[in-house]
């Protein structure tokens, strides 16, 4: 009997599988992490093997720990890391060169020059702003870098992908090969408002048709994965984009819902149903999860660095031995004496879109402690998110009286206490924050009719803890006027 679903959840800097059951619990969780490749800075790659061999070894681990085999999985849902692109022979499946992550800045200098000419254009049709974070330079990156690559790519020969169409892929042993509306809108090749790959874009950069994939809704019968994966064949129904999945995850399906994600990054987004909203304030127009041909429209900020900052406190500073251990060191002080991290460690996104700028701390003196640079690392965190909420406001003409979060950092209590205060609404954190997992598993549940409605879903839905402000007028604007002083300096 087909009592479980399968989520696979391939992010920056791990892997996870997570194993749901008709009440949406999990019943078996399994995750690995992998290997960040730097080769200059600015850049950040991934092995493709890294990823798959994570892939591979939480689903078998996942499938163990759960006890159950593939007869009992009435199907699997990916959600992947968008943007980060990979380009592989069509016939042996090897890629012709790393994974270039969304934080990468390689073609930074390439996106100036774009945005002179092209910067209109590119909105209008894909609600983007030219940038080295969105897939299409990388893909032109590769093809003018890699010895033979445009060739083999104009003879047909090589193909393009997102990482969720990577995996479809090489599950399926080559005989899946599309992607998602959400993860093709943030190529920069995708016309958002005609849903199709758009010639003049792939005109502009150089992209030859043929390598880019077949485009379908979030939640779709996209095929079986090869009996080798999980000892037989197992229907993939859902591809959908992390954030998006944790949008859909959240229960954001009405347009003015919106979450925002603590990953690697932040992600701040707001459901506009049928309307493209056109942003003033920094941020992009993308797509949203669905089961059908016409998904909603998304409304976007992303911040580069947003629990990857209390990675740099273990891996870089080493200053902290886990990532639990920076909400401690950050309660035993009353504020961050003075102190700001600006995490611009590869640019800043949204609303500045500062390719140049780079990291800083300010404030330091003689007192300064390590308690004050984890404090102020979580605090950098909740200023960025702010800086988007006041962006989302101004473009979608309402205020935001609630903010649901979800991802890894949301666990941290500090963390969501400071977000709740220096916003002044409530910050809502569900029981399961496994949103994003728990999303791509909501949209292959209903695809497969493992589910029959989202009311269905919801009815099992737990509701979890609620941070509500509890900072006075006075000390969020002087906390505020020195964020905004800290970042002016990073700002090139």
């Amino acid at each position: 009997m087909k009592n479980y679903i399968l989520s696979v959840d391939q992010g920056t800097t791990s892997s996870r599988a997570v194993i749901f059951d008709r009440r949406g619990q999990i019943k078996a969780m399994a995750q690995q992490e992998f290997k960040q490749i730097y080769p200059q800075s600015g850049w950040v790659e991934h092995s493709p093997k890294d990823i798959m061999g994570s892939v591979m070894a939480v689903i078998a681990e996942a499938a163990v720990r759960a006890d159950i085999s593939a007869d009992e999985i009435a199907g699997i849902g990916l959600t992947n890391q968008r943007e980060t692109t990979l380009v592989w022979d069509a016939k042996t499946g090897k890629p012709v060169y790393n994974a270039i992550v969304w934080q990468c800045r390689r073609t930074a200098s390439y996106c100036e020059k774009i945005k002179e000419r092209y910067s209109e254009i590119i909105y209008e049709k894909t609600g983007l702003i030219p940038d080295a974070y969105f897939s299409a330079t990388k893909i032109k990156w590769i093809l003018d870098n890699v010895a033979g690559a445009r060739e083999k790519a104009e003879r047909g020969e090589l193909l393009f992908g997102t990482v969720d169409t990577f995996l479809m892929w090489q599950l399926s042993k080559g005989k899946i090969f599309a992607t998602d509306y959400t993860n093709a809108a943030r190529t920069m090749l995708f016309n958002i408002h005609t849903l199709k790959w758009d010639e003049e874009l792939l005109d502009i950069f150089g992209v030859p048709e043929s390598m880019l994939p077949k485009v379908c809704p979030s939640g779709y019968n996209y095929g079986f994965t090869h009996k080798s994966v999980l000892g037989a064949p197992v229907l993939i129904c859902s591809a959908v984009g992390d954030q998006q999945a944790a949008l859909f995850g959240q229960f954001c399906t009405d347009a003015g819902d919106l979450k925002n994600t603590y990953g690697t990054g932040c992600f701040l987004l707001m459901n506009t149903g049928r309307r493209a909203v056109r942003s003033e304030n920094g941020l992009v127009t993308t797509l949203g999860a669905s089961l059908g041909d016409r998904p909603p429209y998304v409304l976007e900020g992303s911040v580069f660095v947003g629990g990857a900052v209390v990675q740099w406190l273990r891996d870089g500073l080493k200053i902290i031995d886990c990532a639990d251990e920076s909400e401690t060191l950050a309660r035993k002080v009353e504020d961050s004496g003075g102190v700001y991290i600006v995490p611009a460690f590869t640019g800043l996104g949204a609303p500045y879109w500062d390719a140049s700028a780079r990291g800083i701390i300010t404030g330091i003196t003689r007192g300064t402690m390590r308690e004050h640079i984890a404090r102020a690392a979580l605090e950098s965190i909740a200023y960025q998110v702010c800086d988007l909420v006041s962006a989302m406001e101004k473009d979608a003409g309402i205020k935001i009286t609630c903010l649901n979060v979800d991802g890894g950092a949301s666990k941290n209590d500090f963390l969501l206490q400071f977000q709740a205060d220096i916003l002044n609404c409530p910050a809502v954190r569900p029981e399961a924050i496994e949103t994003t997992a728990l999303g791509a598993a909501y949209l292959a549940g209903l695809t497969a009719g493992f589910w029959n409605s989202l009311d269905e879903i919801r009815s099992n839905a737990n509701t979890g803890r609620v941070f509500t402000p509890d900072m006075s007028v006075d000390v969020r604007e002087r906390l505020l006027n020195g964020w905004n002083k800290a970042v002016g300096r990073a700002l090139k």
